[in-house]
Order: C-alpha cells, then structure tokens, then sequence
C-alpha cells in the first residue's frame, strides 16, 4: 500500500522501516535533510516538502503525520489540508490530546477530508515488536488503512476503539497506567535496595518475570536497566513527565473521577526534578525505564 509519512524521529524513522519491510510504498518528508538520506537506504522515497510528498502519492491519499504534539502537529496538518484534495485522509500517530482531534477532524470534515487518530504505543522497541495501535475515527477511513496497521502491530496488536478522539483518549489512560505501573516497580526496588539484607536486584527483576503476578514488560526492561547498572550510580533521578499523564490526570478531575495512582505518580515526577536529580534510587530507576523504552535521554554523572 502507498501512504506518506511527515516526521523521521526515533519512532518514525522504525515504523518507516517496518512499513518497507512488508513492501508498502513510502513518501517521507522530515526537516533534517539527513534523515531523508536514512529513510532513503531502505527504500523510502524521501522529499524536500509536502507540497513534493502530496505529488508523488495517488488519490485518494493517505499521510500519516508522526510530530510533537500541539503547534507542531496543528502547523503540519493545517499544511496537508490545502494540498489534499476531498476523500484524502490523514493519520495523526503522534501523542495529541483528544479535544484537539475533535476541533481538527470537524475542520477537515469542512474540506472533505478525513482524520483518523491513531494512539501509538511501542516506543524503540516497535521496529522488532510491532507497535499497539489505538485507533479512533471513521470506521469505513480505519478499513482503507488497515493493511498499514496491521503490518506496524503485532498480532492482535490493532483495533478500532471509537470516534474521532477516541485513539488518543485510550492512548492517554494507557499511559496514566503507565505511570503507575513505573511508580509501582520503583518504590518497591527502591525498598530493596535500601533493606538490610544485600538483596541482586537484577536476579529478583528477572525472578519475578517467571511465574509472578507482577511479571510484566516494564519489569522485563527493570531488569535490563539494573543488570546494565545495579545501583544505577551512573543514572540522576530526574524523571520528565509527557503531556499525556497531565491530560489523564485532569481529564479524572473534569469528571469527578478518583485516580490517586496515577496523580502521585505525576506528582512524584515532579518531585523528582526539584533537585535537579539528585534523587532517589526509585527516581533513579524511573528515569532508567523511560531510556529503555522510549530512548529518552537520561542526565548521567
């Protein structure tokens, strides 16, 4: 299948890859000329704008924008819709809040064109793994683009979740749970470490993945942090915070919802960062996790 692609960033540039892989036709567009040079080498037709990249596609056209959320991502789609014509669609798979799908989505509808949003999850690992895709928008627009989800997901790693808005909505509670999930596994290596008895983290992290209730992929990424570095001396425990945990957190408050979980779970990464990472060993470990699985860059001693 042929759709373009804005945006060659860490999960982009994968999916990019993953997507030539099973032989689907690519048109890329990125600011960095250098990324264009990558994407090139595994098949993609890099280009220099989106004027170029609308050109080379085939109606009815299909563009998947993968930017920052917010100005970035209202700037590109506002770009696309004066170059597209009616029936083509674009596929925002960049964290958005969901209130900003439903303001784009009846805009574009003005202009015949369609929005589908897709809430992505999978960070650097999805070019092996596949990436869960959380797909809100018009359900006949989600069919004409299935072959592309289903080659990014794994098995049964799709699906269709609702209306406009309702891909990114499920992608913000997914990583409220995150949160919590992260904080979890932080406190409770954090009271190990600090125990009295000389407890191999590393060997309990990977204990706990054979046969324990709370074997999970976050634990499977604790233990690689800690085998890289046990007492994670080399890790400051400055733990940043995506939009996406604040919008869960006052999406709870708008309606009355009770979520303590997930709000001490933000509010701890904003304790985090009132030392400028000193931190502790859970913040340490928390910083540690965001590294493995999203590649974000960590502050190191």
């Amino acid at each position: 299948m042929e759709i373009g692609f804005v945006g060659l960033g860490k999960m982009g540039m994968n999916m990019v890859e993953r997507l030539r892989r099973d032989n689907h036709q690519i048109v890329a567009f990125d600011l960095d000329d250098a990324k264009l040079k990558e994407v090139s080498t595994f098949g993609a037709d890099g280009v220099n704008s989106l004027k170029d990249l609308v050109a080379r596609l085939a109606p009815p056209r299909g563009v998947w924008v993968m930017v920052p959320a917010g100005d970035p991502t209202d700037s590109t789609i506002n770009q696309l819709a004066e170059l597209l014509e009616p029936g083509d669609a674009i596929i925002d798979g960049g964290n958005t809040n969901f209130h900003d799908d439903l303001r784009r989505a009846a805009v574009l509808a003005g202009m015949k064109l369609h929005l589908v949003d897709a809430g992505t999850s999978g960070g650097i690992w999805g070019l092996k793994l596949g990436y869960c895709l959380m797909i809100g928008g018009e359900v006949d627009i989600f069919r004409r683009y299935e072959p592309i989800f289903k080659t990014l997901a794994p098995p049964g790693g799709y699906a269709h979740v609702g209306a406009h808005g309702a891909g990114h909505y499920v992608k913000m509670v997914h990583n409220g749970i995150e949160y919590g999930l992260m904080q979890a596994y932080a406190e409770g290596f954090e009271a190990m470490h600090k125990s009295e008895y000389k407890l191999d983290l590393p060997r309990i992290a990977n204990l706990w993945r054979q046969g324990s209730v709370v074997r999970s992929w976050l634990l499977e990424l604790t233990a690689n942090a800690l085998e890289k570095d046990p007492s994670l001396k080399q890790i400051r425990g400055y733990v940043e915070d995506s939009d996406e945990g604040r919008w869960a957190v006052q999406d709870a408050i708008d309606k009355n919802i009770s979520m303590p979980v997930i709000t001490m779970a933000l509010f701890a990464r904003f304790r985090s960062r009132a030392d400028k990472g000193e931190g502790t060993f859970g913040e340490k470990l928390l910083a540690a996790l965001r590294e493995e699985f999203s590649g974000q860059a960590v502050i190191k001693d």
